[in-house]
């Protein structure tokens, strides 16, 4: 869970899948998880690609982590359904298909059953990923096919429109989201409004009527 592997969870603002992709590294202690929350239109290849390295004492420098290191990678969609779960190798690249658009949340850790690598020091992945269809190979894609540059060049741009059809109609599909919501709050502002109005009446007249029936207690009126 997340107590037990020390979550962290790191939401790249600003860095949208859709694009050609992003590159970082990040460190890892021996309990730690890190987590990536992207936003990702429906039918999107996503590709991953990591290498992890070792702090050695010794050399005071990050070196390429023993083929023995694991690390588990994981990937949930919006609705918390597991589409990948996976332990690779110190390094390793892995693929993933979203079928829901929305945030996907990728996490990686290290296998539990190698901790003695870590001498109680600090791992450093670097995590390279690429989307749609920026993650295609092409060049082993032309040499599969056949292709010639120019027939290569518009099959690139054909995914590329497939791409960017993808992506609008994500936004149409958020904008669709944001639209329900705000009809929603909007509709529960209204009614928190009639309720408070109709309590305010009501508070009103019954301080009327035991003021009327004070005052005819007193004789007053």
């Amino acid at each position: 869970g997340a107590t037990e592997f020390g979550e962290t969870l790191l939401v790249l603002l600003g860095v949208r899948l859709v694009s050609p992709g992003w590159s970082l590294y990040f460190h890892l202690g021996e309990t730690e998880r890190k987590c990536f929350i992207e936003e990702i239109p429906d039918e999107t290849m996503v590709f991953g690609n990591y290498r992890t390295q070792l702090f050695d004492k010794q050399r005071e420098e990050y070196l390429p982590a023993t083929p023995g290191l694991g690390m588990f990678v994981e990937v949930k969609d919006p609705d918390e359904k597991v589409i990948l779960s996976r332990q690779y190798g110190s390094e390793g690249r892995f693929t993933f298909t979203s079928h829901t658009p929305g945030e996907h949340q990728i996490c990686l850790h290290s296998n539990s059953t190698k901790f003695s690598l870590f001498a109680r020091g600090m791992l450093r992945v670097h995590l390279d990923i690429q989307v749609g269809e920026h993650a295609n190979d092409y060049a082993a894609i032309a040499a599969k096919d056949k292709l010639s540059e120019l027939q290569l060049r518009v099959r690139q741009l054909l995914e590329q429109i497939e791409q960017i059809q993808k992506e609008q109609n994500y936004q149409r599909w958020r904008e669709e989201r944001f639209r329900q919501t705000s009809e929603s709050t909007n509709q529960r502002v209204l009614w928190w409004s009639i309720i408070q109005t109709l309590i305010l009446v009501a508070i009103g007249v019954w301080q009327m009527r035991h003021l009327k029936s004070f005052f005819e207690a007193k004789k007053l009126v």
